[in-house]
C-alpha cells in the first residue's frame, strides 16, 4: 500500500521493522517521524504507542539523542492515563527506556541536577509499582553519582546494584559488565576492569553496542598494563564495529585517544576525517565534550613533535591547523565541561577534562598494520618528528657521535686532530660510521691547513658517499695519494673510481682500468712498495667488477653469463681470497677474505649448485660475525633466506633470516628492516608458524610505512599479514588490515594474482563476520579479474563464494544468477561435484525467487543426473580399465583403476546426499505432499547403504528424516520401523553422532507409542 493511501497497521509495523534495519543517523530520525504521523492517521492508541517507541528508539541511537525526551514524556503520560492501551511488548518498553531518560537527562547539561535526582525517585517509584527489582534504578543512582565524582555515594550504590536481583529490567549482561569494568578502570583497577570484561571480549555476552564499547573502553588500561598485542587488536576489531555507527561517537573518541598515546598520530588523523561531523553535531553534549578533549590530545602531540602548522580535519568552514585546532578542541571541551560542572556544583567534569587532555603517550611506537603515514612523514620536510618516529640508520648514529665532537672542538687544531684520529679507527675497523666521521673532519677542517695525505683522505671517504658524482672525487684522492707517497693507496682510490663505474652503465671500461691497477698494483706488492691492504683493495675492485659482469650476463636473453667471464670472475676471487687469508687478524683483511667467499657463493649460485652456494655464504656471514663486523653479514644472510628455501631447509631460512635482523640491528635502515622482517615473516607463514609470521608482518609494514614505501611493500606486507590473521581465526583483525591493503595493491607491482587472493581472503573473513553482501562484492570482483586467466578454477570457486555469501545476504535472485555462472564453469572445468553442489544450492534460492519450486525442482533433478551420468562414465572407465590392466597387479593401469573407484565413491555419496535434500526441499516447500519427498528419502537410504559404514551417518540422517514423514501420515508402524534401524545401526557405536541419532531414534519411538 503506497505511503500516499495511508498504511494499515501491519505495513505501518514492516516499516517501522525496515528503518530500524537502517544505519544510524538524521535519515532514519526522520522517517521516524514520518511513520509517527502515518501511525496517528489510523486512530489505535497501539498503532502510536509502538510508533513513539521507534521514534525514541532511534533518537537514542543517533547524533540527536536530545529529541528523545518528547516521545517519552507523550508514551508516559498516555500510559499514566490509559495503561490497557499498552500490550505486554510495549509495557516492558517503557518501563526499561527510563534508564535511558536517566542516562540522556546526564548528557544534556541544560536538565537540572533536581530534575534528574527528581527523576531518579520516580523512577525508583514506578518500577515498585511493576514489581521490579533495585537493580536497575541502583545502576542508574552509581551513574549519577559517578558523573558528579561523588565517589563515596557512587561505591555505595555500585554495591547495592551488584547486590540487587537481575530481573527483567536489569540492562543485558555486556552492558552491565562494561559499566562495572569502566568503574573498576576509572579507579586505577586496570586489571580488574579486563577480567570483568572478559566475557564481553569473548563474545560470550553481546548485544547491539557490545562488544564495541568494551572494546573501546579497554584500549587505554591495555596500553597502561603493556598488553599491547591486545590493545592493537582490541583496536583493529573494535574501531571496525563503532565506524559505521553514528551514536558511538564517545567511544569513537577512545580510538581516536588510542592511537594518539601510541605512536599513531597520522593514524588519529585519518580517523578524524572520517567524522567531521562528530565536531558540530550538538544532541548530546556528553559525547561531544569526548570527542573534542582527545582532539584537543592529538593536537597537542602534534603540536609538540614540531608539526602544529600541519593541515588537519576539523569543523567545517575554514582551514585548521594542528596548533590551531588544538586551542579550539581545548575551547569548545572546557566549554562543555563547564556547562556541566555549573549545572552539578562541581569541578570534577572539568578536572576530568582537564586530565584527558593532558595525558602523555604510553607508548612510543605500536604499528597497527593498517596503511598509515607515520608521523614523520606528515611534516613537510619529512624529517623524523620527535623520538622514535623513524628507525636509527646506520649513519644517523654516526652524525649523533660526530656532532657531539664536533660541538666541543669548534675550529681548535688540536680537536681536529681528534677527529681524524677517530675517523682513522673507524676507517680501520671498517666501521659503517666511518664516513660520517670522516664528513665530521671534513667540516671542522674548513679553513684549516692539512697535509697532504689528511686532504686525500678526506676527498676519499668524500667519494664513498656520492655515488656516480663520487668518480672524480676518487681520481682527486688519488693524486692526493701519490703525492703523499702511498703509490699503493692511489691505485685503491682508481679501483674504487673504477668499480662505481661498473656499477654506472660502464663494466667493459671498468675492467679494462682496474686490469692495469691490478697489474700495478701487483708489481708494487712484490716490490715492497706498497701493502697488503691495499693490493686487496685492488683485487676486491676487481673482483667485483668481474661479479657485476657475470651478473649482467645473467641477466641477459641468455639467462647465463659467458663462460670466460665466470671463469675469470672466478680465478679473481680465489685470488682475493689467497691473499687476505694469511692476513685473517687484521680486520681489513677478514673482511676480504669474507667477501671474496661470498662471491664464490654467487657464482656456485649462478652455476645452479644451490648447496654449496648455501655453504659459502653462511660461511661468509660467520667470517663477517667473527671478525667483528656483523652488519655487513646482514646481505647474505638474507640471500641464504632464499637459497635455503629452495632446498627445501626451512629451519636454515629461519635462522639465516633471524640472523640477518639480529646482525642489522640499529644500523638498518627503515626499508631494509622492512625487507627483513617481510623475509622472515614469509619463511614462518610457510611453515605454519602463523602467530610469529603476523608479528613480523606487521613490522614490516610499519618500517615500510616508516620508509615511505607504503604503498608498495607496504601494500604487500599488509597483504601478507592479513592472510596470516585470517589463519588463526582473527576475522575483525585480518579484514581490517586486508582493506587497508587494497587500495594500494596494483597489477603493474603487485600481481593481479595478489588483489585476486586479497579479495578472495576479505571475502572469507566478511564471511565469519557476518557481512554477507560485502563478501560476495569482494569475491564477485575477484572473479571478474579471475575470469581472464588460462585456468578457470578459481573464477569457478570465486562464483560459488559469491553466490553463496548473495544467498546469506537475503538476496535470491543474485544469488541464483551466481549459482548458475558457477554451475557452466563447473562444467567446463569438467569438475561435476562443483557442478552438482552449485545446482543442489541454486535449488534452494529458487525457492526464494520467481523461479518457484518448479525452478528448484528443476535444478535438483539435474543435479541428480549429472550425478548419474557422473557415475555411467566412470564406470565405464573402470570396466576398460579392468580389461586392460586385468594381467598387471601392479603399475599405472592399477592406480588409474583405484582413482576411478574412489571416484566412484564420491559420485555415489553426491547422489544420496542429492535425494536427501531434495526430498528436504519438497518436504519443506510441499508439505501435503509428503509421499513425493518420502521417495527421495528411501532412493538416499538405499544409496548410502551401498557405501556401507563410510556413510552411516548419512544413511541414519535420511532414516530418520524419512521416519518422521511417515509418522505425518499416520503409519507409526512405518516410522518406527525406521526408528529400530536406527538404533540397530549404532548398536556398540560410540561418539556424538551416535548418541544423537539414537536419542531422536527413541524419541521418534516414544512418539508413535503414544499415536
Amino acid at each position: 500500500m503506497s505511503q500516499a493511501m495511508g498504511m494499515d497497521f501491519d505495513t505501518l509495523r514492516q516499516a517501522m521493522a525496515d528503518n530500524q534495519e537502517q544505519p544510524e543517523g538524521p535519515a532514519r530520525n526522520a522517517r521516524a517521524e514520518q511513520l509517527l504521523i502515518e501511525a496517528e492517521k489510523l486512530n489505535i492508541p497501539l498503532a502510536v504507542i509502538e510508533a513513539l517507541g521507534h521514534q525514541l528508539k532511534v533518537y537514542n541511537y543517533s547524533s540527536e539523542k536530545d529529541k528523545m525526551f518528547v516521545p517519552f514524556a507523550r508514551l508516559l503520560r498516555m500510559w499514566d492515563e490509559r495503561p490497557e492501551d499498552f500490550d505486554e511488548y510495549e509495557t516492558h518498553s517503557l518501563h526499561w527506556v527510563f534508564k535511558w531518560m536517566s542516562a540522556g537527562m546526564l548528557d544534556q547539561p541544560h536538565i537540572p541536577l533536581a530534575s534528574i535526582e527528581k527523576w531518579l525517585g520516580e523512577m525508583e517509584h514506578r518500577y515498585r509499582l511493576a514489581g521490579h527489582s533495585e537493580r536497575a534504578v541502583r545502576g542508574a543512582e552509581f551513574s549519577v553519582a559517578a558523573h558528579l565524582g561523588d565517589l563515596v555515594r557512587a561505591e555505595r550504590a555500585y554495591t547495592a546494584w551488584l547486590a540487587a536481583d537481575r530481573d527483567t529490567m536489569a540492562d543485558c549482561h555486556a552492558c552491565e559488565l562494561h559499566s562495572q569494568g569502566w568503574w573498576r578502570a576509572e579507579r586505577g583497577a586496570d586489571e580488574e576492569a579486563l577480567e570483568l570484561w572478559r566475557p564481553v571480549l569473548e563474545g560470550e555476552y553481546t548485544c547491539a553496542h557490545e562488544p564495541h564499547t568494551v572494546l573501546a573502553s579497554s584500549l587505554v588500561p591495555l596500553l597502561r598494563l603493556g598488553r599491547l598485542d591486545e590493545a592493537r587488536a582490541h583496536h583493529l576489531r573494535g574501531f571496525r564495529l563503532v565506524r559505521p555507527m553514528e551514536s558511538m561517537r564517545a567511544a569513537y573518541a577512545d580510538h581516536v585517544e588510542f592511537c594518539a598515546l601510541s605512536g599513531n598520530e597520522a593514524r588519529a588523523l585519518e580517523l578524524l576525517a572520517e567524522r567531521p561531523a562528530y565536531f558540530t553535531d550538538s544532541g548530546d553534549p556528553r559525547s561531544k565534550l569526548d570527542f573534542m578533549a582527545v582532539t584537543a590530545l592529538l593536537m597537542d602531540r602534534l603540536t609538540g613533535l614540531g608539526l602544529g602548522d600541519q593541515p588537519v580535519p576539523g569543523p567545517a568552514g575554514r582551514e585548521w591547523t594542528a596548533s590551531g585546532l588544538a586551542v579550539h578542541a581545548r575551547g569548545e571541551a572546557l566549554s562543555l565541561a563547564a556547562l556541566f560542572d555549573a549545572r552539578n556544583g562541581t569541578s570534577y567534569v572539568s578536572e576530568r577534562a582537564r586530565g584527558r587532555m593532558d595525558r602523555r603517550p604510553l607508548v612510543e611506537r605500536l604499528p597497527l598494520g593498517v596503511r598509515s603515514r607515520s608521523a614523520r612523514h606528515l611534516s613537510p620536510s619529512g624529517s623524523a618528528a620527535g623520538s622514535g618516529s623513524a628507525a636509527a640508520s646506520a649513519s644517523a648514529s654516526a652524525r649523533s657521535s660526530a656532532a657531539v665532537v664536533e660541538s666541543d672542538v669548534g675550529s681548535d687544531p688540536f680537536s681536529l686532530s681528534a677527529l681524524l684520529a677517530e675517523a682513522r679507527r673507524l676507517s680501520a675497523t671498517r666501521s659503517p660510521d666511518a664516513v660520517e666521521a670522516w664528513a665530521a673532519v671534513s667540516r671542522a677542517a674548513e679553513g684549516q691547513e692539512l697535509d697532504v695525505r689528511d686532504r686525500a683522505e678526506i676527498a676519499d671517504h668524500a667519494a664513498m658517499e656520492r655515488g656516480p658524482e663520487g668518480i672524480g672525487l676518487f681520481h682527486e684522492a688519488a693524486g692526493l695519494y701519490a703525492e703523499a707517497g702511498d703509490p699503493g693507496e692511489a691505485l685503491a682510490a682508481r679501483a674504487r673510481a673504477a668499480y662505481v663505474l661498473a656499477l654506472t652503465g660502464g663494466p667493459e671500461e671498468a675492467l679494462a682500468t682496474v686490469s692495469e691497477l691490478y697489474e700495478g698494483v701487483l708489481a708494487l706488492l712484490a716490490e715492497g712498495g706498497t701493502g697488503v691492504s691495499q693490493a686487496a683493495s685492488v683485487l676486491v675492485g676487481r673482483a667485483r667488477i668481474l661479479m657485476q659482469l657475470v651478473q649482467e650476463g645473467a641477466d641477459a636473453d641468455s639467462g647465463t653469463a659467458g663462460d670466460e667471464v665466470v671463469g675469470a670472475a672466478d680465478a679473481a676471487v680465489r685470488e682475493l681470497l689467497a691473499l687476505a687469508e694469511p692476513h685473517l687478524s687484521d680486520v681489513r683483511m677478514a673482511s676480504r677474505a669474507a667477501e671474496a667467499r661470498a662471491m664464490l657463493g654467487e657464482l656456485a649460485a649462478h652455476a645452479g649448485d644451490a648447496e654449496t652456494a648455501a655453504e659459502l655464504l653462511g660461511q661468509a656471514a660467520e667470517a663477517f660475525v667473527a671478525a667483528g663486523l656483523p652488519w655487513f653479514a646482514v646481505e647474505y644472510e638474507s640471500r641464504l633466506v632464499g637459497i635455503a628455501r629452495h632446498l627445501g631447509d626451512a629451519e636454515g631460512a629461519e635462522r639465516a633470516a633471524r640472523a640477518a635482523l639480529e646482525h642489522g640491528g640499529p644500523r638498518l635502515e627503515p626499508m631494509g628492516h622492512a625487507q627483513l622482517h617481510l623475509q622472515l615473516a614469509e619463511v614462518l607463514g610457510a611453515t605454519g608458524q602463523f602467530g610469529p609470521a603476523s608479528e613480523h608482518a606487521l613490522e614490516a609494514a610499519h618500517w615500510a610505512d616508516e620508509a615511505g614505501e607504503g604503498p608498495t611493500l607496504g601494500a604487500w606486507a599488509r597483504h601478507q599479514l592479513g592472510g596470516f590473521l585470517l589463519r588463526q581465526g582473527r576475522w575483525a583483525e585480518a579484514a581490517e588490515i586486508l582493506e587497508s591493503a587494497l587500495p594500494d595493491l596494483t597489477t603493474e607491482m603487485h600481481g593481479d594474482g595478489a588483489i585476486v587472493q586479497t579479495r578472495w581472503w576479505l571475502g572469507d573473513c566478511l564471511t565469519e563476520l557476518g557481512e554477507h553482501r560485502s563478501a560476495a562484492e569482494h569475491w564477485l570482483r575477484a572473479a571478474d579479474v579471475a575470469r581472464h586467466w588460462p585456468e578457470q578454477r578459481d573464477h569457478a570457486m570465486l562464483a560459488h563464494l559469491a553466490a553463496e555469501a548473495l544467498g546469506h545476504a537475503e538476496l535470491p535472485a543474485q544469488a541464483e544468477q551466481a549459482y548458475a555462472r558457477a554451475g557452466d564453469l563447473w562444467r567446463d572445468l569438467g569438475n561435476v561435484h562443483g557442478l552438482i553442489r552449485s545446482l543442489r544450492a541454486r535449488a534452494w534460492v529458487a525457492l526464494r525467487t520467481d523461479s518457484g519450486l518448479d525452478g528448484a525442482r528443476e535444478s535438483m533433478a539435474a543435479a541428480v543426473r549429472e550425478c548419474e551420468e557422473g557415475l555411467r562414465a566412470v564406470s565405464s572407465s573402470v570396466g576398460a580399465e579392468a580389461v586392460e590392466g586385468s594381467e598387471a597387479v601392479e603399475g599405472s593401469d592399477a592406480v588409474e583403476g583405484a582413482d576411478a573407484a574412489e571416484a566412484r565413491h564420491r559420485l555415489v555419496a553426491e547422489l544420496g546426499h542429492t535425494h536427501r535434500q531434495f526430498g528436504d526441499l519438497v518436504a519443506r516447500s510441499v508439505p501435503d505432499d509428503a509421499e513425493e519427498a518420502l521417495a527421495h528419502y528411501t532412493r538416499a537410504i538405499s544409496v548410502f547403504a551401498s557405501l556401507g559404514d563410510d556413510a552411516l551417518d548419512a544413511r541414519t540422517g535420511a532414516e530418520l528424516a524419512a521416519g518422521w514423514l511417515e509418522a505425518d501420515l499416520l503409519r507409526p508402524a512405518a516410522a518406527a520401523a525406521r526408528a529400530r534401524a536406527v538404533l540397530s545401526a549404532y548398536a556398540g557405536v560410540d561418539g556424538e553422532a551416535a548418541q544423537a541419532r539414537r536419542a531422536e531414534a527413541e524419541n521418534m519411538l516414544g512418539v508413535t507409542e503414544k499415536a
